[in-house]
């Protein structure tokens, strides 16, 4: 019954990543549009939380419960699963405009490169709550709660705020209405809770490959970061003085110091 409780409440602070995610839409309920310069600060911020998040969360507490090496086969395979579940999916790229006008093989096709995007965080979620009811954590709702899942769920939220205005973007542009704007978004990380509930059960169940899990989630997460965030801004400021690369840094270097303080808590 414990266990299932835990995975209960898991599941809740998976679920509060997604909701946050339709947080990203709530500007569009005052304003029409915003601007490229904006939107470039917000993935750099994005992108500086998810790199906080992994290095200050994920790696340093993988350390502590095994060796350099493990975090490293755990990064690899990371990176492994998200590149080739890329190549699964033809390399096809989340487009939420479609989402309006899908047939179900295309809602199939969507629900599975969300799946590559937001997973990932999940996982990071859920192996962070390893130590769940443990001496250690603080109390939250009976709950004794590690400190590296309160850091991570923090993170992953504020992250995906700017993931829900990207995905807002374009719907608004579409004329599509703003409470819809807000459902789409959430829909986009619904994949973070069962993620987290998987990781939880498995690193709970076989916790010798805790650091396994710890390096595996930091790896994806990283490797999106490098590889999605990163050229996404860069390809939104193209139109702004040296290419957006000034607000990308900024917002880069703001997400990290919003974050290595959580991280010392």
């Amino acid at each position: 019954m414990a266990l299932l409780e835990n995975v209960g409440f898991v599941f809740v602070a998976g679920l509060i990543t997604a909701l946050a995610t339709g947080l990203g839409a709530i500007p569009f309920f005052f304003f029409d549009d915003i601007s490229d310069r904006r939107n470039v600060v917000l993935w750099g911020l994005s992108s500086g939380i998810m790199l906080s998040a992994s290095v200050f969360g994920l790696v340093e507490e993988g350390l502590a419960e095994g060796t350099p090496a493990q975090i490293l086969v755990g990064m690899g395979v990371g990176v492994l699963l998200v590149v080739v579940a890329h190549d699964v999916l033809m390399d096809a790229d989340i487009d939420p405009r479609q989402y309006e006008e899908a047939d179900f093989k295309k809602l199939v096709l969507i629900l599975g490169i969300l799946t590559v995007h937001s997973f990932p965080e999940g996982i990071a979620v859920g192996v962070s709550f390893a130590d769940l009811g443990l001496e250690g954590g603080m109390e939250i709702l009976g709950f004794t709660v590690p400190l590296l899942a309160v850091f991570m769920t923090v993170a992953i939220s504020i992250h995906n705020v700017p993931e829900g205005t990207a995905i807002s973007i374009p719907l608004r542009s579409m004329g599509v209405a703003r409470w819809k704007m807000v459902w789409w978004a959430v829909f986009s990380s619904l994949p973070q809770p069962i993620g987290a509930v998987i990781a939880f059960y498995f690193v709970r169940i076989a916790r010798e490959f805790l650091p396994y899990g710890f390096g595996f989630a930091a790896g994806a997460m990283i490797y999106l970061v490098l590889t999605e965030f990163v050229p996404e801004a860069l390809e939104i400021g193209e139109r702004l003085p040296r290419g957006g690369k000034p607000e990308l840094a900024g917002g880069i270097v703001l997400g990290v110091l919003v974050m290595v303080p959580l991280a010392f808590i």
